[in-house]
């Protein structure tokens, strides 16, 4: 803090002392409002804060607050200091929030918009920049993805220092990185295909064998990973293979903690010093959090779009407990709740289903297509008390989720 101009300094403690009144007040964590107001009084704030740091910053449509959770774990296994968003509040205020709360801390591992990713670029100057995937998300809000790839193509371009953390089997990741001046490569997987058709250089229909995707056309293929997500383990860049065992459940998020491992190993922490730090993580931001409820244990899922909601059915409990299913269609969301047609909701067949949630109309639409039998809840209690004493999974999308956390007295 001694460092930062004057300006800075006020406009951080001011930020801080709004976000204490927000989380005093009950209004939120105060995640977003301090940074809101250190960025009023110091509109140069982030560049100022992110200055003198190792910083990584972590985008893609899914997945994003869980790598950047596991990123920040596995940099904590050096013994410093890590400052993070750790509430998913990705945007620039959320970055400033995040930085002035940690003011000494020499890494900063910082989750980013898809579409703000070129600008925090230039703001932050990281070290290390993480690429997930890129699916259709929040279309009415949010640019078309190939647009968003050539975003990432020109900012990537145009930071020659910066180190690319990419997954090499999305089709889209892979050409945004390929014009970094460095990058990693991690076979993370690629469950959804359905935005990932055609090359993102020539537009033609890509060919997917067991060697990856490639393009007949102009020869643009799956780069060679030294990173590997092999079932529950993890092949490391020396060929080393190591279980994964980790407490958050899921095949994703085995891919999120593999290139967490990979941007770990920049830094020079190796796999079985990180590891352990993976494993303690239990729950994320509310998500894979067990939470009892008027004699019920829910667990809660988060998905926000149909790459999602395919991951989430993945961690669905095996013994056929009911599911709740709560849709809103808010800013956050996304307004359009046309996607909900390109999830099959026939997987959960046999089972339980309660709907909820400001657009549980839409969904209902949908499941009766797919021939799947529900009720409709008003809320989540509602809900709950529909279903005998025992264990439910609960699935949602953003907002919906968090109104759901609130409910529950924010102890997810």
């Amino acid at each position: 803090m001694g460092k930062l101009p004057l300006r800075a300094r006020v406009a951080t403690t001011l930020g801080e002392a709004a976000g204490r009144v927000s989380r005093l007040t009950g209004r939120g964590d105060g995640s977003v409002i301090g940074g809101v107001v250190g960025l009023r009084v110091a509109p140069d704030l982030l560049r100022q804060l992110a200055a003198g740091r190792q910083v990584v910053l972590v985008t893609g449509t899914n997945g994003k607050t869980t790598t950047t959770r596991l990123v920040t774990a596995a940099l904590g296994s050096l013994g410093q200091e890590v400052a993070t968003n750790a509430f998913g509040a990705n945007m620039e205020s959320g970055l400033v929030a995040a930085l002035a709360a940690a003011p000494d801390a020499p890494y900063a591992v910082l989750e980013v918009d898809e579409r703000y990713l070129p600008a925090m670029i230039r703001a932050t100057r990281p070290r290390v920049v993480v690429l997930l995937n890129l699916s259709r998300d929040q279309m009415d809000r949010a640019a078309e993805i190939w647009m968003v790839a050539r975003m990432w193509r020109e900012a990537l371009a145009a930071a020659p220092d910066v180190r690319v953390v990419a997954n090499a089997d999305d089709p889209l990741v892979a050409w945004a990185a390929g014009a970094a001046a460095q990058a990693s490569w991690v076979a993370a997987g690629q469950r959804w295909h359905e935005d990932s058709w055609c090359c993102p250089e020539c537009g033609a229909h890509l060919r997917r064998d067991e060697l990856g995707w490639r393009c007949p056309e102009c020869g643009l293929a799956r780069p060679p990973a030294r990173w590997v997500l092999d079932g529950t383990a993890v092949i490391d860049s020396a060929g080393a293979v190591h279980e994964l065992a980790l407490t958050l459940p899921g095949r994703a998020n085995r891919s999120n903690a593999v290139m967490a491992l990979a941007v770990a190993s920049i830094f020079g922490a190796d796999v079985g010093q990180a590891l352990p730090f993976l494993r303690s993580v239990t729950s994320v931001a509310g998500r894979y959090t067990t939470v009892e409820r008027r004699g019920r244990s829910l667990r809660l899922l988060l998905a926000k779009n149909p790459a999602g909601w395919l991951e989430a059915f993945d961690v669905l409990a095996g013994d056929g407990r009911p599911v709740v299913l709560a849709i809103n269609a808010q800013v956050p969301d996304g307004k359009d709740t046309s996607w909900l047609w390109d999830v099959d909701y026939r997987v959960l067949s046999g089972r339980r289903v309660l709907i909820t949630g400001e657009r549980r109309t839409d969904l209902a639409v949908r499941l009766e297509a797919a021939q799947v039998p529900f009720e409709v809840a008003g809320d989540i209690d509602a809900a709950i008390d529909r279903v005998p004493p025992g264990e439910l999974d609960v699935i949602a999308n953003y907002t919906a989720f968090q109104q759901i956390r609130a409910a529950l007295g924010r102890t997810a």
